[in-house]
């Protein structure tokens, strides 16, 4: 992780000094400026749309929806973060956070990471189970079932 914010250190001088090579030292600071002022304003759009998706899935009833509205809610928060950062990386990175087309490819590869740690976090702490479907299965016999009841978490699970 260190290692990571070190080059991206690294690379946000190197940006700012290329910038700053081609366009001069107030140029570059208006620069700096106007990216923070349009991402910001970028962010509080698709952000705003978020919240409406999100509250429109949530009183139709459409977890699926929701569940994909509130995720773009995040990433499009985080790419503001990553907008109002000075510096020009951080500003290309935020808005791809914050743009529909690329804010998609970032919202599947989090649903599966999240997915995956998921299962490996019930793994840790509820012995092996798989995440199939909408139901809850386990091997154990009825009448254990009853003594020891897993914790429901939401898709089928199977114990084993």
């Amino acid at each position: 992780m260190a290692v990571a914010f070190l080059l991206y250190v690294v690379a946000e001088i190197a940006a700012v000094w290329a910038v700053g090579s081609a366009v001069g030292v107030l140029g570059t600071i208006a620069l700096l400026f106007a990216g923070a002022f349009i991402g910001s304003w970028l962010a509080r759009r698709e952000g705003g749309r978020a919240f409406r998706a999100f509250a429109e899935s949530a009183r139709l009833g459409r977890p699926a929806d929701a569940e994909r509205e509130l995720t773009d809610g995040m990433l499009i928060g985080f790419g503001g973060l990553l907008i109002l950062l000075p510096g020009f990386v951080s500003d290309v990175i935020g808005l791809l956070f914050i743009l529909p087309p690329t804010r998609s490819v970032a919202r599947k590869v989090w649903q599966k990471r999240m997915q995956r740690r998921a299962v490996k976090f019930a793994n840790r702490s509820h012995g092996p189970v798989m995440v199939v479907d909408s139901e809850v299965v386990t091997d154990t016999p009825p009448a254990e079932s009853a003594k020891k009841q897993p914790p429901v978490i939401e898709g089928r699970i199977v114990e084993g």
